[in-house]
């Protein structure tokens, strides 16, 4: 009887456990992923995978747990080249004295392409493998990610007042289909509307968006219900809580990607729940402008995906999912009073399979499955920091420092190898953001 003879991949991954996410809180122990053209072509044991796949590469992690790549669900990626210009201050202080000076000072082609280069080069290092992207310039922004290998959803802004973007309403929503229709097809970069907030987006522009996101079959990513004020400024001004107002607007669907979410009602829980919602928590930016605490477990508990992100670094001051997931697991037991909530499992699916749900990308990215994109990273486990070693869950979510990230891929291609960074000048990237930093710092300043 003749033998079957091995298959030929591109890859074959091999680790001493892979977490697949999907199922729900697995581990496997000595299992490889073998991908071929970018995509997972199967999921099993190192012996068997030995037997049936002859791979151009091998990558042999007998100290790592492979995971799908992080996935950071709201960010603002051009001002990470605001890192930290102006800390504990209150918000509106921040905004209307530092941040908007500044940026109404630099923002434009440059200071976008600039900042995201950073922010990739930041986000690879820590495991991060696609962003959800919400800033000014988004043919920039699409066309640099497209350029460093990066997976990103790429929002196409929509604001009432003038910027340097575009200064009518009319030109926002123009533009937006003209730089949608750039990258329709992309293989890393697609898009979605991204209005700002309810409290900066007229009805008007609401219902354009509303049709148009159906039409085009994109999600919309919006800041919503992020402080107490916003929600208070919205009743003295309508009658009507913010995601009210939203509801009968008709954008309270499956679409609907709602960051921030602090002030909510049992009411609002439960109608995200039974339209799809997809709710954003960025618990360390919450914190820092003590913005309010999003109900996390609430929503977990009454079947709302909740996904993970960082907000820009601005206002964290890092791009850390690791961080992220840690905040958000203990944040959620203080705010639920109940040790069990938000457990480890789930805060490394929010910070996958959720957020690829939330951009509408389940079906390609999220988990490692046969059919999806080969977007992974390796966490070694046999640091110090992470030893003894009893439960990889929890160790993920309460102990592992991106530091400990030593491999990426990205559509099965390695963007980073034993720390190092496969395809990015770090030495260029460095040069210009320390030439911004000069110029920023001179403006503030002023």
């Amino acid at each position: 009887m003749s033998q079957t003879a091995p298959q030929t991949v591109d890859l074959l991954i091999e680790a001493r456990w892979v977490v697949p996410v999907e199922p729900h809180a697995v581990v496997l122990e000595h299992h490889a992923v073998a991908v071929n053209q970018g995509a997972i072509v199967a999921l099993l044991p190192i012996a068997d995978a030995r037997t049936a796949y002859a791979p151009r590469e091998r990558v042999e992690l007998g100290e790592h747990v492979l995971i799908p790549g992080l996935i950071n669900t709201h960010t603002h990626n051009p001002m990470t080249l605001l890192r930290g210009l102006a800390d504990d201050l209150p918000l509106m202080v921040w905004l209307q004295k530092h941040i908007w000076p500044v940026e109404g000072q630099v923002i434009g082609p440059e200071f976008v392409r600039d900042g995201v280069e950073l922010a990739v080069a930041e986000m690879i290092r820590g495991g991060t493998t696609c962003a959800n992207e919400n800033y000014f310039f988004p043919d920039v922004i699409g066309a640099t990610y497209r350029r460093m290998g990066f997976r990103a959803v790429v929002g196409l802004p929509v604001i009432e007042f003038p910027t340097a973007w575009a200064k009518t309403q009319d030109e926002y929503f123009d533009r937006a289909i003209e730089v949608h229709d750039s990258f329709l097809g992309d293989a890393l970069v697609s898009t979605s509307f991204a209005p700002h907030a309810p409290y900066t987006v007229s009805d008007e522009s609401f219902e354009r968006i509303r049709v148009l996101a159906d039409q085009l079959d994109i999600q919309v990513h919006l800041h919503t219900h992020e402080t107490a004020h916003e929600v208070e400024e919205e009743k003295a001004k309508t009658g009507l809580r913010p995601f009210q107002r939203l509801q009968q607007l008709g954008l309270v669907n499956d679409r609907l990607i709602a960051v921030h979410m602090t002030q909510l009602t049992d009411a609002e829980i439960e109608a995200c729940a039974e339209a799809g919602v997809s709710v954003v928590h960025c618990p360390e930016s919450n914190l820092k402008l003590a913005s309010g605490f999003c109900p996390a477990e609430k929503l977990r508990r009454a079947g709302v995906n909740v996904a993970l992100g960082t907000d820009g670094c601005a206002s964290n001051n890092d791009l850390d999912m690791f961080g992220e997931m840690r905040t958000a697991a203990l944040l959620a037991k203080a705010v639920a009073n109940d040790a069990a909530a938000f457990d480890a499992a789930y805060a490394l699916r929010a910070a996958t399979l959720n957020g690829a749900r939330a951009m509408g990308l389940e079906d390609r990215i999220g988990s490692i499955e046969a059919g999806k994109q080969a977007d992974l990273a390796a966490v070694r486990l046999s640091d110090l920091e992470t030893q003894p070693l009893f439960h990889i869950a929890s160790q993920l979510a309460y102990a592992t420092g991106r530091h400990q990230v030593t491999d990426v891929w990205i559509n099965g291609v390695r963007k980073l190898a034993g720390r190092i960074l496969t395809d990015i000048d770090t030495d260029a990237v460095l040069a210009k953001t320390h030439a911004w930093r000069e110029r920023i710092a001179a403006i503030d300043a002023g």
